[in-house]
């Protein structure tokens, strides 16, 4: 039995619910359930109004999540970042796809040589840019390197509301 939770009902949010859902029901492996819901999530990318200004704001210290919406399968998530903000060097439990609607995303790829990190790619995610990958090979940091607030729809394969996060592991090795 599915539980749902939708906290608040945002613009482009039910499209969203309900394309992730028919997506889910496929039960394709996880990268091919990534890039079909970054394929939706393309097409149907919300604007800035899924959140309250209030919300757009975002956080002194640290980006924000607001789970929007989240059941068994997947979870929906606006992230909000201030100028400069960052993650730290994380993987994922499971699939996700993401969507940038404001600022500049510039993400850092790695791959874990046992004892250490290795850089393997940079991009920068600007508004209207989506992705999606899945485990392995996720390893990643994103900081905001625009002068703007930015946000951005994080669709993963996992209950959040049930793990608390969508990060399986933070990493602190030594990056060669």
């Amino acid at each position: 039995m599915s539980i749902t939770v939708t906290t608040t009902i945002r613009p482009g949010l039910d499209v969203l619910i309900e394309g992730v859902r028919e997506i889910v029901a496929r039960r394709l492996p996880p990268r091919r359930t990534a890039v079909a819901v970054a394929d939706m999530l393309r097409a149907n990318l919300p604007g800035l109004d899924i959140l309250t200004p209030r919300e757009r704001e975002g956080m002194p210290g640290s980006y924000h999540s607001f789970p929007l919406h989240t059941q068994e399968e997947f979870s929906i998530v606006a992230v909000v970042w201030r100028p400069g903000q960052r993650t730290a060097i994380h993987d994922h439990l499971a699939w996700c796809a993401f969507g940038v609607v404001s600022g500049n995303e510039h993400e850092t790829l790695y791959r874990d040589m046992g004892d250490h990190l290795v850089e393997i790619g940079r991009a920068d995610n600007r508004p209207g840019d989506v992705s999606g990958f899945a485990p392995p090979g996720d390893i990643h940091a994103v900081v905001n390197t625009s002068d703007e607030t930015g946000v951005s729809i994080h669709i993963y394969g996992a209950d959040i509301g049930k793990t608390g996060s969508s990060v399986r592991r933070v990493y602190d090795l030594p990056i060669r």
